[in-house]
């Protein structure tokens, strides 16, 4: 049974582009057209926030290497304290409105006000909680330095607490390039505070104030856009809705968040916050494919599979049979370029100095793939309304994970602080999700033989990279390129089949003027290529 409000499904809303709008496409006809409605929907929604979240990560990648050079490691250490107290907390901050409001049967108006009503009392609550607590949880992850930091970088969630449903009403409406426009704005602000102030000397604090700064700038353009206006009010029906879905969604998310940074918590504790610095270096480069491509696909999914499960368990299925496939086949190659091409890529960087991060992102690669496919797990479940069962799934994920790490940092440091987080990634967070999926309703077992090529393709491309780097060991900036870009290229003509390189190259000759295009048929380009 689905954990849901009974209200009655709303219409989707009208789409951001004019000539896209669902009078010049006709009507949808029958369970067919709706799918497809919703899959143009969310698939322009991805395109938008893929070229959003490009820009901010490669903006942050650039910033990255400016506070490398500027910051020492326990700067770093101090700032990943603060950095895993804001992720929990922006989760639990608003009880989970956010997501139920996306989730939401009903009107929107009729939720608006009691939902920022209930995500600003929440809000507030947890600052000063964290306020308090904030010596302790330093103190805790050994860090007591920290506690300035974690006292303002937190301070985001009360801005956050502001917008938080109008941000929620983009995502429903899959506005994302108007989220994605907001959240490139506050960056625009973002970075050059952050680098100004660590020039300055400001150390850990350079990050905070940047993206304290950034929120207020995202917060502003996030109002503008979402045109609702901002009222508080409380209808106790609507609350009760909202909290029965809410609640449990932001447990399963915020354990799914204290899970993914007890690795911080753990080694600053055991080890001190030198090589804490090391690890959430290598943690942040394992975090840029998630960071990509997990974050754009976060934008759409829940809507995505919120209005396919209002179908029923049948179209649920079908959805999640084409998109986990297809999650799998882009994220495997850059798991094994990142786990074989780990030392150069630090060292090229980064510099020498960070080179101890480069042994422990090997085995964090491994935890990224798995990372992303519990993540669309917990997707998967909440757009259908089955918020338990994520909270279930990460307190099991729980019971494995804090022994491994805890008993891998003793072993072997950091190193094995990141073996112990990839293992019980691998051999329970994985299970789980994909059992809570299936009791749920929905159908794996078909996606198993679309997975035969992808895994064949990442063995392979292993090998391939393996002896390229070897064969160019003598330059970094040579193994990265020729390591990186053979198993790519042998990765692709093994996963992407022949029929389908053929259709692109036919659009591709399509495209051209016909002054440029080539003289041979569409298939000797593809044999060629």
């Amino acid at each position: 049974m689905r954990e849901s409000q009974d209200a009655e499904p709303e219409e989707l809303e009208e789409p951001e582009e004019p000539e896209e709008s669902e009078e010049s496409a006709g009507p949808p006809d029958g369970e067919a057209g709706h799918l497809r409605e919703i899959g143009r929907k969310a698939g322009r929604g991805l395109g938008w926030s893929l070229l959003g979240t490009l820009a901010t990560r490669a903006g942050s990648f650039l910033m990255g290497l400016v506070l490398a050079r500027l910051l020492s490691p326990e700067d770093f250490g101090i700032y990943a304290v603060a950095l895993a107290a804001t992720q929990f907390v922006m989760v639990v901050k608003d009880i989970g409105v956010m997501a139920a409001v996306v989730q939401w049967r009903g009107r929107l108006e009729d939720v608006a006000p009691t939902a920022t009503t209930l995500s600003m009392i929440s809000a507030l609550t947890l600052y000063g909680a964290f306020y308090v607590g904030a010596p302790y949880f330093s103190s805790l992850a050994g860090s007591e330095e920290a506690t300035p930091v974690v006292r303002l970088l937190t301070a985001v969630i009360l801005i956050e607490a502001v917008t938080a449903v109008r941000s929620a009403t983009l995502l429903r409406r899959f506005h994302v390039g108007k989220s994605a426009k907001a959240i490139l704005a506050g960056f625009l602000v973002n970075a050059p505070v952050a680098i100004a102030l660590a020039a300055e000397g400001a150390g850990p604090y350079s990050f905070a104030w940047g993206q304290v700064a950034g929120a207020v700038v995202t917060g502003v353009f996030m109002l503008a856009y979402a045109r609702l206006p901002w009222r508080l009010g409380f209808d106790r029906g609507v609350a009760k809705k909202l909290l029965w879905f809410g609640i449990p969604s932001a447990a399963g998310i915020a354990l799914e968040i204290m899970l993914l940074n007890v690795g911080y918590i753990i080694v600053g504790a055991i080890m001190g916050p030198d090589w804490l610095g090391f690890y959430l270096m290598a943690f942040n480069v394992s975090s840029w494919v998630p960071g990509l491509i997990g974050t754009a696909i976060r934008s759409v999914s829940i809507a995505g599979f919120s209005r396919l499960a209002e179908r029923d368990e049948q179209s649920l299925s079908l959805g999640v049979q084409k998109s986990v496939p297809m999650l799998i086949t882009a994220i495997l190659p850059l798991a094994v370029a990142m786990a074989v091409l780990a030392h150069p890529l630090i060292y090229f960087l980064y510099g020498e100095k960070w080179g101890q991060a480069a042994g422990v992102l090997r085995f964090l690669a491994v935890l990224m793939v798995v990372r992303m496919l519990t993540s669309f797990a917990l997707d998967i479940l909440n757009g259908q309304g089955a918020t338990r069962s994520t909270v279930w799934m990460n307190l099991g994920y729980g019971v494995a994970l804090i022994p491994a790490v805890i008993v891998g940092t003793h072993l072997d440091g950091i190193r094995g602080a990141a073996v112990g987080q990839a293992a019980a990634a691998l051999l329970v967070a994985l299970p789980l999700a994909m059992l809570a999926v299936q009791r749920t309703g929905v159908r794996l077992r078909p996606i198993l033989p679309q997975l035969v090529r992808p895994f064949a393709g990442a063995a392979v491309s292993f090998a391939v990279t393996v002896g390229l780097a070897t064969l160019t060991g003598g330059s970094q900036f040579l193994q990265l390129v020729v390591g990186g870009a053979g198993g790519l290229l042998v990765y692709v003509l093994i996963v992407v089949p022949l029929h389908q390189m053929r259709t692109v190259g036919g659009h591709m000759m399509e495209r051209l003027p016909a002054g440029h295009r080539h003289p041979v048929p569409v298939e000797a380009t593809a044999k060629e290529h």
